[in-house]
C-alpha cells in the first residue's frame, strides 16, 4: 500500500516535471515554428499571401488636403505685413488603389523595386466642400519667377508679362486647380516654349511615383515593405514611440522625429537641404527642408503641418497657425512579428519661398522673405475590420494560443511536480517516525 502511494506520488512528480520541461521546450521551438510559417507567407516574393496583398492593396488609402486661405493679400503686397491664413478643408481623395508596376526583385540585397501609379478620386462625402471651392492662395508662377530667372533683364521682361496678364503675388483658385493644375495667364504670355500649366501636384493622374525600393523581408521579416530608398535616395526615418492596440492587434507606433527636419548643425544628414544661407540664417533655422533640386529649381520647401517642430523664425511671418502633435505628426503602426504596417498617417506641408524682387512689381513691396504655406496633406490608411479579423486568426490568434498552451503546460507541470514532491517527502517523513 505504502509503495503504491509513494510510487504514485513519484509518478505524478515525474509527469509534472515532463509537462514543465515540455512547456519550456515548446517556447523556443514553438516560436521558431511560428516564425518559420510567418516568414514563409509575409516575405515579398511571388506566391506569398503578403505579396498578393502588397501588389494591389485592398486597404483604402485617402489623402486629405487643407488649403491655406490668405485673408489679407493686399496688406502683404503693399506693406509686407504678416500673412494671415485660415485652413480650409479637408478635401479628400482616394489614392494608391492601382496595382504597383515595373516590379523587380533583387535577391542579393533582398529588396523589391517598383513604381506606384498615381490616380486620385474625389470623395465628396469625406470632404468639407467641393473641388470648385475657391480660395485666395499664393500665385505659384509669380512667386517662382525670380528664383528661376535671377537675371535682371529677364526679370524686367517677366514683369511686363506679369502686369499684362494682371497677375499678382496672390490669386484666387479652385481646390481642383490648385492641386491638379491650371493654365497660368502669365506663363501663357512667355514668348518661348515652356510649360504653362501650374499646380502643386501637376502632373499627377496617369503618372507614376517612384522608383521605390523596399525590403522584401527575406533575411529579416521585421523589415518587410520598409522603404530603403526613394528615387535612388535614402528615405526619411522613424523612431519607436509606444506600444498600442489596433483592433485587437498589438502594434508598435513609430513617429517621424523632429530631428528629421533639424538644421544641419543639429543633424548633419540634412546638409544637402540647406542651400540658402540667408534664408536659413546660416543653416541654423530648422523645421523645413528645401527640395528645390527635386522640383527643377522651384523654391519648394516641405515641413510638418503648421510648421510643427520648426524654429520660431520660420513661422513668425505667418498668422493663423496652430501646430499640435496629435493632428500634425506622422506615424506608422507596425505589427512587430510580421513587420506589416497596419495603419499610417503621413502628414506633410507644402511651402513656397517668396523673396523681394525689385524688378517685379508684384514682389518689390516685400521687405522680408516668406516661406508661405500653401497646403498640408494627411495621407492615411488603416487595416479594414475584415482583414484585421483574418490577421488575428492567422497570426496573433495562433501566437496567443501557443503562448497560452506554453504557460499552461509550464505552470501545471511545476505545480504538479512541487505538490507531488512535497506529498512524497511528507509521506517519507511520517514513515521514518
Amino acid at each position: 500500500m505504502g509503495c503504491d502511494r509513494n510510487c504514485g506520488l513519484i509518478a505524478g512528480a515525474v509527469i509534472g516535471a515532463v509537462l514543465a520541461v515540455f512547456g519550456g521546450i515548446l517556447m523556443p521551438v514553438g516560436d521558431m515554428l511560428i516564425e518559420r510559417t510567418i516568414k514563409k507567407e509575409v516575405v515579398l516574393e511571388e506566391g506569398t499571401i503578403a505579396y498578393q496583398n502588397w501588389v494591389k492593396t485592398g486597404t483604402e488609402v485617402y489623402r486629405q488636403f487643407w488649403i491655406y486661405d490668405v485673408q489679407n493679400p493686399q496688406e502683404v503686397v503693399a506693406n509686407s505685413s504678416k500673412i494671415k491664413v485660415k485652413q480650409r478643408g479637408p478635401y479628400t481623395y482616394r489614392v494608391r488603389y492601382l496595382a504597383k508596376k515595373n516590379i523587380t526583385h533583387d535577391p542579393e540585397n533582398h529588396t523589391v523595386s517598383f513604381l506606384q501609379p498615381n490616380e486620385a478620386i474625389f470623395e465628396p462625402s469625406l470632404s468639407a466642400g467641393t473641388e470648385n471651392d475657391t480660395w485666395t492662395v499664393l500665385n505659384l508662377a509669380v512667386a517662382a519667377a525670380p528664383h528661376l530667372y535671377p537675371n535682371t533683364f529677364v526679370q524686367v521682361v517677366l514683369n511686363s508679362l506679369i502686369k499684362k496678364s494682371k497677375s499678382s503675388m496672390f490669386q484666387k483658385r479652385t481646390v481642383k486647380e490648385l492641386l491638379w493644375g491650371y493654365k497660368d495667364p502669365f506663363l501663357s504670355l512667355v514668348p518661348y516654349p515652356i510649360s504653362t500649366t501650374v499646380g502643386v501636384f501637376f502632373p499627377y493622374n496617369n503618372t507614376a511615383d517612384g522608383v521605390y525600393t523596399v525590403f522584401s523581408g527575406k533575411d529579416n521579416i521585421n523589415q518587410v515593405a520598409i522603404i530603403d530608398t526613394y528615387k535612388g535616395k535614402k528615405s526619411i526615418y522613424a523612431v519607436f514611440a509606444a506600444e498600442i492596440n489596433l483592433k485587437g492587434i498589438p502594434v508598435y507606433r513609430f513617429v517621424l522625429p523632429s530631428m528629421a527636419f533639424a538644421s544641419p548643425l543639429q543633424n548633419p544628414d540634412n546638409h544637402c537641404f540647406c542651400t540658402e544661407t540667408v534664408i536659413s540664417n546660416n543653416c541654423t533655422s530648422y523645421g523645413v527642408l528645401d527640395i528645390g533640386r527635386c522640383k527643377e529649381g522651384k523654391p519648394v520647401y516641405i515641413s510638418l503641418p503648421h510648421f510643427l517642430h520648426s524654429s520660431p523664425d520660420i513661422a513668425e511671418p505667418i498668422e493663423g497657425l496652430n501646430p499640435n502633435e496629435d493632428e500634425h505628426s506622422t506615424y506608422l503602426d507596425v505589427e512587430p512579428i510580421t513587420g506589416f504596417t497596419l495603419r499610417f498617417a503621413k502628414r506633410l506641408q507644402i511651402n513656397i519661398l517668396v523673396k523681394p524682387a525689385k524688378k517685379i512689381e508684384a514682389l518689390k513691396g516685400l521687405k522680408r522673405n516668406y516661406i508661405v504655406p500653401i497646403l498640408w496633406l494627411n495621407e492615411t490608411g488603416t487595416i479594414g475590420d475584415e482583414k484585421a479579423e483574418m490577421f488575428r486568426k492567422r497570426v496573433t490568434g495562433k501566437i496567443n494560443l501557443l503562448g497560452l498552451v506554453e504557460i499552461t503546460l509550464l505552470s501545471v507541470g511545476v505545480v504538479m511536480f512541487v505538490a507531488f514532491m512535497i506529498s512524497y517527502c511528507a509521506c517519507r517523513s511520517k514513515k521514518v517516525k
